[in-house]
């Protein structure tokens, strides 16, 4: 015999799959394939221009661009102790917890509780109840909800990466750095040595005779701004072991020998096609951010579908608290389709916020692929450039060098004046100093074009 409360139950699920037939249905843009399609086009654009750079030795990631045991030492250091990136890692974890923690939604929920409860003129009471809840994830919107967290985490681990590419990246410069500042220390050392030694013998000629106070005071004059010079120099060198510092979470002195010479930086386009912007973990990150956000504009349109819940319930109620707890409790079960009909819009106002966050994700997507076409397209340049200006400039010193040797040879038989041979002397330092920092850029812009690539270091 089929009871009144059996008509009803058939009553509720019609009218549920009715409602469910008249939900709006979702019609979205497809952020992520067409994020992916930019990309392609860019490859497909780029790649062939990129590959015309001249060929040098390959680099799979950005420590492999030097290999000096010195410079490894101090990445480690700095992947190890550098606060800001520990503060990115501990965030990451925490993100981690927020997905463990979305996992348990779509499993079932189990609380016990227990109680007394006492009335004037009446014994105390003990109740005893376990209660096991349960929501049926019929249209999937807690498994999309639980994918959405875990793009986020993945999106997150993919800017932890950048954080240490571009750790790593700042320790090789500032690395750099200090080798072209000590340099710049040493070239102008060996300037005002000669200025001083001119200076002597402007001063012993005029004494002599054979000068005049207007090449004294230049003299002077000379010797003094290279000492100004060289405090300067003196200092942006100490500044730049403090910021090297600064990337080892350092307060202590960094303990290292400053190097002779520039080491040599590898970099190739050879590999290309596994060295191209499908690296770089902004891309990664933007791209799961679009995944995410579309996840979740699923799971907004699917609040405002039914969901169905299961619960159960264990109670006894005695004069006892061992009663209450190992009595024979009373069970119920309860079963519950639930319909939002009407919440202000609120639900409807949620899925289309969510469809706006979406595609202002894949508006960042553009943007942070915009940003590293450019990058790329930049340090290319500067290679290409600096390369060039290296060439001429060394051409230049080797002919400034040869020009010196022979105003030197001329100067002591007598046929030019002191005044040209510090001219050419000057020339001579000034090119010296020119060239070593063109060779500072060029190395530093490998870094930057290595990172720009998406060369990266490795995954711990």
């Amino acid at each position: 015999m089929i009871t009144r409360s059996c008509f009803n139950t058939i009553g509720l699920l019609c009218l549920s799959m009715a409602l469910i037939a008249c939900s709006p249905t979702q019609t979205r843009e497809d952020f992520a394939s067409m994020a992916q399609s930019d990309l392609d086009a860019v490859s497909e654009s780029k790649v062939t221009h990129w590959q015309t750079m001249d060929q040098i030795a390959p680099a799979s990631y950005l420590t492999d661009l030097i290999n000096d045991p010195q410079l490894e030492g101090l990445i480690q250091q700095a992947l190890q102790a550098n606060p800001s990136l520990q503060k990115t890692q501990l965030t990451l974890q925490a993100s981690l917890w927020s997905l463990k923690s979305q996992q348990g939604d779509s499993l079932p929920s189990i609380e016990a509780g227990f109680s007394s409860n006492k009335s004037e003129g009446e014994s105390t009471s003990y109740k005893a109840d376990l209660s096991i809840s349960w929501e049926a994830d019929l249209w999937q919107k807690l498994a999309q909800a639980e994918q959405a967290t875990a793009k986020t985490l993945a999106s997150d681990e993919a800017l932890f990466q950048a954080s240490r590419d571009t750790l790593v990246a700042n320790v090789i410069k500032s690395w750099l750095a200090i080798t072209a500042k000590q340099h710049a220390i040493t070239i102008e050392e060996k300037r005002l040595a000669l200025l001083e030694a001119n200076e002597k013998l402007i001063l012993k000629r005029f004494r002599n005779g054979l000068g005049d106070l207007e090449a004294l005071d230049e003299s002077r004059t000379s010797a003094s701004q290279s000492k100004a010079d060289l405090v300067e120099y003196q200092e942006n060198l100490a500044i730049e072991i403090r910021n090297l510092q600064l990337y080892l979470g350092r307060t202590a002195p960094v303990d290292f020998v400053i190097n002779s010479d520039y080491p040599e930086v590898n970099l190739t386009l050879s590999d290309f096609p596994n060295q191209n912007l499908q690296r770089r973990p902004d891309l990664k990150s933007a791209y799961l951010a679009i995944e995410a956000a579309d996840l979740n504009t699923s799971v907004a349109y699917k609040d405002m579908l039914p969901s169905i819940s299961l619960s159960a319930t264990l109670s006894e109620t005695a004069a006892s608290p061992r009663a209450a707890l190992f009595g024979s409790p009373i069970w119920s079960l309860l079963g519950q389709i639930t319909q939002p009909l009407y919440q202000g819009g609120q639900l409807k106002a949620a899925a289309e916020i969510a469809k706006l966050e979406t595609a202002q994700a894949y508006q960042e997507y553009r943007d942070t692929l915009l940003t590293a076409v450019n990058e790329v397209e930049n340090t290319l340049g500067q290679e290409r450039v600096l390369s060039q200006q290296v060439r001429h400039i060394q051409d230049a010193l080797a002919s400034s060098q040869k020009n010196l040797n022979q105003y030197e040879k001329k100067y002591r038989t007598g046929l030019v004046e002191l005044n040209d041979l510090i001219n050419v002397q000057e020339t001579t330092f000034d090119l010296e100093a020119q060239l070593d920092n063109l060779i500072y850029q060029h190395l530093s812009n490998r870094v930057d074009l290595g990172l720009a690539l998406g060369l990266g270091v490795k995954s711990e």
